[in-house]
C-alpha cells in the first residue's frame, strides 16, 4: 500500500513518521514548520489562540496557504497571518534566501548559455527541482532589491574591522577568471560580528579594495580602533589612503604560515613555527620584540632570507598588543571569517563556475546576509569591557 499525503494539523511529525515511515517526511517536515511558525506568531501577538493578556500586541487572522519545494518534495505549509500585516515567519523566510539566491544563480548559467544538461543536474542537487528562466526574471528582481538594500545599509560605529579575499571562478570578457571576493566583518561596540559589506571584484588591486572602504566609509563606518588583515599589497595602500589613522593588525596566522617560505630545510620549519608562535604568545609587546631580536640571532647564519623577512613582517603583527588582553586571541588573526569562508565553499562547491560576477555577488551577499543575521542575535562575541 502506498503512502497518500497527511493533514498535518492532526498528526504530529513523529506520529507521521512513526506510522508511515520515511516516505512521510515531507508532511512531518511540513507540520515542524507550521509549529514553529504558529508558535513565532503568539509570541509577536503576546498572546495565544483566544487567549486573554494583557500584553497582548495585535490579534491572528487565519492562515494563508503556501508550498515550498524542497529536495524532498513539496510541502504544504500554513503560514499565520496577523490583522496589521505586521509579522512574517522567521522560521519560514530566513532558511530560504540563500536557497533561493543559490537557486536563481545556477538558473542564470542556464540563460548564459551553459549546457542545459549540467545546470539541470547542479540545480536538482542543489534545490531538489528545475528553475525556468520565467522564474529566475520574477525573483531575481525581488531578491536583488532585497540583497543591494542590505549591502547599501548605514552602518555606525565598529572598533574592530577584519578585511579579507577570497576567490571565485567567473565568465569575464569571454575567459574565465578568480574574481575576487572583498568582505568586511566588524564587531560593534556591543561586541556583536556583523558583515558589513561585500563586493565581487576582477581582483584585489589597490583600485578595487578603495573603492570598497570609501563605500563602507560613506554608509557611515566610523570608530575604527584597529584593522586586522593579511598583508596583500593592494590591500594595504588602500586602507592606508582611505583610513590613514587607524592602526592595523597583520593577521598572524597567515604570518606564521609565510614564514615557512624563507626557510631553506624542511626539517627546520616545525622549529621556526614553533619560535613564531612564542612571539605571538608574548604577555606584552616588550617580551615579544626580545623574543624577536633572540629569534634573528639565532637564525641569522642558518637562515638569512628568514630571518630578513622575520625583522620586517613579524612587527606588523604587534599591533594587538595595544588591546585588551582579553581581546587579543581573537583580534590577531582573520580566522573570524573561517565561517563565512567556510559556507561560501560550500555553497559553491557544486557549481564550480558562474555566470558573471551579478551572479556571484548574488549568492555572496544571501549568504553572507543570513550568517550576519544569525550572528547579531546570537552570542556576544567579545567582551566589550576594560576589564578582563
Amino acid at each position: 500500500m502506498t503512502y497518500q499525503p497527511q493533514d498535518t494539523e492532526t498528526l504530529s511529525a513523529v506520529e507521521l513518521v512513526a506510522q508511515h515511515g520515511l516516505e512521510a517526511l515531507p508532511d512531518a517536515l511540513a507540520a515542524l514548520i507550521n509549529e514553529a511558525m504558529r508558535i513565532e506568531r503568539e509570541r509577536h501577538l503576546g498572546a495565544g489562540h483566544y487567549e486573554r493578556s494583557e500584553q497582548r500586541n495585535g490579534y491572528a487572522n487565519g492562515y494563508k496557504p503556501r508550498t515550498m519545494n524542497t529536495r524532498m518534495g513539496s510541502l504544504d505549509l500554513r503560514v499565520p497571518q496577523v490583522r496589521d500585516g505586521s509579522f512574517y515567519p522567521q522560521a519560514l523566510d530566513k532558511g530560504l534566501r540563500s536557497e533561493r539566491a543559490l537557486k536563481l544563480a545556477m538558473a542564470q548559467m542556464y540563460v548564459e548559455g551553459v549546457s542545459t544538461r549540467k545546470v539541470a543536474r547542479i540545480t536538482e542537487e542543489l534545490c531538489g527541482f528545475d528553475v525556468s528562466s520565467t522564474e529566475v526574471s520574477r525573483c531575481a528582481k525581488l531578491l536583488d532589491e532585497e540583497l543591494g538594500a542590505w549591502r547599501e545599509r548605514p552602518l555606525g560605529a565598529f572598533p574592530y574591522v577584519v578585511l579579507d579575499a577570497r576567490y571565485e571562478k567567473v565568465r569575464h570578457g569571454g575567459q574565465v577568471i578568480d574574481a575576487a571576493v572583498l568582505v568586511a566583518l566588524g564587531v560593534d561596540e556591543e561586541g556583536k560580528r556583523e558583515v558589513l559589506g561585500v563586493s565581487v571584484e576582477l581582483s584585489e588591486a589597490e583600485v578595487h579594495w578603495r573603492s570598497f572602504l570609501n563605500r563602507l566609509s560613506a554608509r557611515g563606518l566610523h570608530g575604527v580602533k584597529l584593522f586586522i588583515s593579511d598583508t596583500h599589497a593592494g590591500l594595504k595602500a588602500a586602507r592606508a589612503a582611505v583610513f590613514p589613522a587607524v592602526p592595523w593588525q597583520r593577521c598572524q596566522f597567515h604570518t606564521q604560515q609565510n614564514a615557512g617560505h624563507y626557510v631553506p630545510r624542511k626539517d627546520q620549519r616545525k622549529a621556526v613555527a614553533d619560535a613564531i608562535r612564542v612571539i605571538f604568545n608574548a604577555p606584552d609587546i616588550d617580551d615579544a620584540k626580545r623574543m624577536l631580536d633572540r629569534f634573528v640571532k639565532e637564525w641569522q647564519d642558518k637562515a638569512p632570507k628568514l630571518t630578513a623577512w622575520a625583522a620586517q613582517a613579524i612587527p606588523e603583527c604587534f599591533a594587538v598588543f595595544a588591546l585588551p588582553a582579553h581581546h587579543r586571541r581573537r583580534l590577531r588573526t582573520s580566522n573570524v571569517l573561517e565561517r563565512l569562508n567556510k559556507e561560501l565553499k560550500r555553497r559553491t562547491r557544486v557549481a564550480t563556475l558562474f555566470p558573471n560576477t551579478d551572479s556571484c555577488e548574488r549568492l555572496v551577499s544571501a549568504v553572507a546576509m543570513e550568517i550576519s543575521e544569525d550572528w547579531l542575535t546570537g552570542r556576544t562575541y567579545l567582551n566589550m569591557d576594560d576589564t578582563d
